[in-house]
């Protein structure tokens, strides 16, 4: 198989692969494993979840102030 990566990317990965003692091909391959499950328990969250609930929990953010909720409200 072969897969087309931005050099920076690619670049990241052999200094990643050089700091863990691996080959490249194993930081591809355990960055895709990691991003595919993650995708897999968002899948099964979501199909736990309904419209309704969504609805609930997009309100309850929309009405806090993310700059006091977290303390960095000017004086």
């Amino acid at each position: 198989m072969s897969v087309s990566v931005p050099d920076e990317l690619y670049q990241k990965a052999v200094e990643i692969a050089k700091a863990q003692r691996v080959s490249v091909d194993e930081v591809f391959a355990s960055a895709f494993a990691e991003q595919l499950s993650a995708w897999e328990r968002l899948q099964q969250r979501t199909a736990r979840g309904t419209r309704d609930k969504f609805l609930a929990a997009l309100t309850k953010c929309l009405t806090l102030n993310p700059t006091t909720t977290i303390g960095l409200e000017h004086t």
